[in-house]
């Protein structure tokens, strides 16, 4: 068993203590936050891709490609480029989380 120490605002620790009150079963809310967490990443990767998409179409080119022209600077930094690259970073980062959690 794990005891887990989390800083929180009173009226937040208030709150969650009256949430967990609701649970006979701890072990299973901590499920539930890692589900929800799981299923939050999930829409998010999901929203990204078609972002992603978008450009993928718009520039002929796929999201690798053009990430690898990102980083060798190879590609000019306009606005679409800027955006890619960063909602790309965040795909990647919400990959690892994803991951990470499964």
């Amino acid at each position: 068993m794990v005891n887990i120490q989390l800083e929180l605002q009173p009226q937040t620790e208030k709150c969650l203590r009256k949430v967990l009150a609701l649970y006979y079963n701890q072990e299973m809310f901590a499920q539930n936050i890692i589900a929800y967490q799981i299923a939050e990443l999930k829409r998010a990767l999901f929203n990204i891709r078609l972002d992603l998409q978008q450009f993928e179409q718009k520039y002929q080119l796929t999201t690798e490609e053009f990430y690898q022209q990102f980083q060798t600077g190879s590609i000019e930094d306009t606005e679409d480029v800027i955006t890619w690259a960063g909602i790309y970073e965040m795909f990647q980062k919400n990959t690892r989380n994803l991951q990470e959690l499964q």
